[in-house]
């Protein structure tokens, strides 16, 4: 099973909750929901190689794709079979909503 890191409120996660919502080779897990899930999202992002490049842009690395053998993936659209009326392209921000930790957008 692959686990999927997704926040509620994350413009880049929204296409992706779409597209794997019923699919259950995905387990979603939203880090907003439970002080549990934020902890276990943060362990991870802290020591996984694969963040060094997102903590280097001051961003929070959602939506993560955990693979069964541990490895890392930040590419969407790898694992969603979407069709024309799923896009992974961000919704427009509003007011106050940001992805990266500066606050200055996904």
């Amino acid at each position: 099973m692959i686990t999927v890191f997704v926040m509620a409120t994350c413009p880049d996660c929204t296409a992706v909750k779409q597209a794997l919502g019923s699919d259950a080779r995905y387990e979603l897990i939203d880090i907003g929901t439970h002080v549990r899930h934020l902890k276990t999202f943060l362990r991870l992002r802290d020591s996984h190689p694969a963040f060094a490049a997102v903590r280097a842009r001051g961003a929070v690395g959602i939506p993560c794709f955990v693979l069964p053998d541990g490895s890392v993936s930040f590419e969407a659209e790898r694992f969603l079979d979407a069709g024309p009326e799923v896009s992974v392209a961000p919704e427009p921000l509003t007011e106050g909503a940001a992805c990266s930790l500066d606050g200055t957008g996904c």
